[in-house]
Parts: C-alpha cells; structure tokens; sequence
C-alpha cells in the first residue's frame, strides 16, 4: 500500500531526553515514506515536528532488516528530519522499544532491535529508564579538525555505527549556534557526513555536551554521540577498558537531559536513560494531502 492523502497515517510523538521523533507503526511495511514527506512530518512550524521518524517495521518486511528477522522481530527504519536515511540513533532506540511496549509487543525486560548498525539488545526497566547495549566504538586512526568560526580544535574519530567527531572546548558556547554543519578536515574522511560534538568537563566522570546532528542541525540528545563522547573523554583521561579490565562510567548532560554510558572491558558499551511517549493520533487526510502535493 502506498501512503496517499486518503490514508489514515497513525502515528506516536516521543522523546528520549528531548531528542524527538515521530513514530509510525507500520509492522508489514505498507507505507511510502519519500524523504519529502519525513521532512514534512519533521517540520516544527508545519507539520508534527521532531528530529527525526522512527518507522516501525517488523524485519522480516523490509528488505534492509531480513537477514536480521532471526535475532530482531522489529526493525527500526530510522530517518532524520531532512528525510535523509540514517544508520543508527540512539535515543530512538530507547523510544523505539518503548513504543513496542506501549502496543503489547513486548513487556519489561529484554528484547532485540534491528537497525541499520546491527541488532541492538535493549532492556526496559521496571523503573522506566531504558538500557540499550550499543555495541563497540570503533576508534578510526584518521587525525580529524573541526572549527567554528575563527576557533578550531582536535577532534576523536569515533564510529557507533554512525560517524562523530568529538571537540573537548573550554566552554559549550564556543560550539556556535549550531544551524549549519560545523566545518571538519579532511573533509573526505566523512564522506557521507558527521555528527559533531563539543564537550566539556563538569567533574570526574562527568562531562556536558552539544551536537550538530547530521540532517537535522543542533539537537536536544544524541544517544550515539553520548556513547561516543564517553569512549573519546576515556581514551583522553588515558583509560581504556579493554587494557584495565575495569569498566569505565560516565554521566553526560545533554541539553535535554543526562544519559549513563558505561565501556565494559570486552568493548561493548550501554547507554541507560529515559524515553516517554507524549501522545498519539492520526495525520490530519487534508495535512497528507498537501504534502504531497
């Protein structure tokens, strides 16, 4: 079935530490989502508004997701606000996994969802907070600069199945206003672009961040960038799991909230935080219409 303007399109608004998303329950993965129309939702004049689509698809549905159908029922087909495709977000995860308990999907406890950077082991607290095992960062060996205006700094190449590059700054407001892509070089080291990130430290253990996501400009969260922060101010302050034996933790402040992320020696890292669904309904058939239009 292909989304017209007179098909009722049922959806969900929610938020894991106020990185939004729009999410469409679509388990047989009827509908046509053109980059057009993920813009449109994503719009926060025009339309719902958020950061991005979270498009729920059982996996063996969608071609993208079927080799993993045998790990993960649900597939996460995410895609940023300008209707690009991304391979991975972390706070839509936790949401995500929210969404399938909110429909009788799944109950507390633990489950598996497939996304485009593997299958995500995700754990749904009795308390409400969300854990979600994000798989190893890899550390690419590619020395990355990234400026804002006149200011420029060293950066972390971290990969979470997503790309980042990560700036330690003196204060966060040296991170700009964060509407257009900060610069980076070598600009071929990032290809298919960056989420770049600009941390400062709090305490021990404890540091605060911005980011520029890629699509979708300054966001409220990013749950990779949080992961990926947390591996590079590690391998700053000289620690390594893998080396020590010993996990390593940090809290990251997020404008919209805090997230725990935690390295374990065998290079798996979890990310715990909230995820709250704000509301649900159905698009409006004339708002459908003139999208897409």
């Amino acid at each position: 079935m292909t989304t017209t303007a007179t098909t009722p399109l049922a959806f969900l608004k929610g938020h894991g530490t106020e990185n939004d998303f729009v999410i469409l329950p679509d388990p047989d993965n009827a509908l046509d989502l053109p980059p057009g129309l993920v813009a449109a939702l994503c719009d926060r004049r025009a339309g719902v508004g958020a950061d991005g689509v979270l498009h729920m698809v059982r996996s063996a549905a969608h071609p993208e997701a079927r080799a993993m159908a045998g790990e993960a029922e649900w597939f996460m087909d995410y895609r940023n606000a300008d209707g690009s495709v991304a391979e991975m977000c972390g706070n839509g995860v936790r949401v995500f996994a929210r969404c399938l308990q909110r429909a009788g999907h799944v109950g507390a406890g633990d489950l598996a969802v497939a996304t485009r950077g593997g299958v995500k082991q995700v754990h749904l607290a009795k308390d409400g907070d969300v854990t979600v095992r994000m798989g190893r960062a890899a550390l690419p060996d590619d020395r990355v600069e990234v400026a804002v205006g006149a200011r420029s700094w060293p950066a972390y190449n971290v990969n979470m199945g997503n790309p980042h590059a990560i700036a330690f700054v003196e204060e966060l407001t040296h991170a700009g206003d964060l509407l257009t892509t900060p610069e980076y070089t070598p600009a071929g080291v990032y290809p298919d672009g960056v989420n770049v990130e600009f941390v400062v430290d709090r305490a021990p253990g404890h540091v605060a961040m911005r980011v520029h996501e890629r699509g979708s400009g300054e966001t409220r969260s990013c749950g990779t960038g949080a992961c990926a922060v947390a591996v590079a101010t590690a391998r700053r302050d000289g620690v390594d799991p893998a080396v020590t034996g010993r996990p390593v933790t940090y809290t990251v402040d997020l404008p919209g909230g805090r997230l725990v992320i935690t390295e374990h020696p065998d290079g798996e890292i979890e990310m715990t935080g909230p995820a709250v669904i704000v509301a649900e309904g159905h698009i409006a058939p004339e708002w459908l219409e003139s999208a897409f239009g």
